[in-house]
């Protein structure tokens, strides 16, 4: 199938299943790529975690940061379904930097996310990504944030009401009553913005060969593969990645590296229009659109 008859196709599923989305899929040894409005701008949700690491790493290596140094952490005393490690902690917990890194990225974990900007602020992870040359990807905010929304404000039964604000409520320019799916408000990025980090991140760049090795690790360790992993993960490949998840939006960012030497740059970055927090099939929906354009790209 050619490209000028597979991505209309694309395009139809995903509106069929009730999805909008920006996607890029490039092969980092040729540059070669395909997508579907790669340069759409979304709320990054926990995608920003990863430039959060790679920050965190740097700074590290310079010096500026202890690795090893343990940090009192406050409980994050989470209820509400979603949060995970020290999100949901009764009781204050002592945790090296290193570790907070681990649980920031394998399970999300906001809290430690949290700690890890009380280090190294938005604006400035926002500013060193920008010194590694990759552009289109801001911070502004903690990562609690993502579950301070409309959706912790109902019981199980009438979730659907905030997921309904956040599909409704939106402007034709992305701007949002719900400040954290405004982009201009909320730390955010496109399909392409999030592909030039991994490049980044998997070829020489700006990026110290020794911080994107580790960052290139705990995206390895990701936990969350429920999304486009089940769709990229064989005993030929190696799929590590990054996911995000805010009221409606629905993303994860990765690396497939397959055994026969192909590497190729995954970005996914979705937002649903059906008014319900558990929707596996966007899940499948959204992968089964990755692997399509990575199949076209390595054909």
């Amino acid at each position: 199938m050619n490209t000028e008859t597979l991505l209309p196709r694309l395009r139809a599923e995903l509106d069929d299943g009730g999805l909008r989305g920006s996607f890029l899929v490039r092969d980092l040894r040729t540059g070669y790529e395909i997508g579907i409005d790669p340069d759409l701008e979304f709320p990054s949700a926990s995608l920003v975690k990863i430039p959060l690491a790679t920050a965190t790493l740097e700074r590290i290596r310079r010096g500026e940061l202890d690795g090893s140094a343990p940090i009192e952490v406050r409980p994050g005393r989470a209820t509400a379904p979603g949060p995970t490690g020290l999100t949901r902690f009764r009781h204050p917990a002592t945790v090296a930097i290193d570790d907070l890194l681990y649980l920031t990225m394998a399970i999300s974990d906001e809290t430690a996310a949290d700690t890890l900007f009380e280090l190294t602020p938005p604006a400035q992870v926002t500013r060193m990504t920008r010194e590694w040359g990759v552009s289109g990807i801001t911070a502004r905010h903690p990562a609690a944030d993502l579950s301070d929304t409309p959706a912790e404000r109902f019981g199980p039964a009438d979730v659907h009401l905030a997921h309904a604000l956040a599909i409704n409520a939106g402007t034709a320019g992305q701007g949002h009553p719900v400040p954290q799916l405004d982009v201009t408000r909320a730390s955010s990025g496109s399909a392409r913005a999030f592909v030039n980090l991994l490049e980044a991140l998997w070829k020489p760049s700006k990026v110290d060969d020794e911080v994107a090795a580790r960052v290139r690790e705990l995206m390895g360790l990701n936990l969350l593969r429920q999304r486009l992993s089940p769709d990229f993960v064989s005993d030929a490949t190696t799929w590590s990645s990054k996911t995000g998840t805010v009221l409606n939006m629905r993303h994860e960012v990765g690396v497939v590296e397959h055994a026969d030497g192909g590497v190729f740059a995954i970005a996914a970055l979705t937002a649903s229009r059906v008014p319900a927090a558990i929707q596996p099939e966007a899940e499948v929906l959204m992968a089964r659109v990755a692997r399509a354009l990575r199949d076209h790209l390595r054909a």
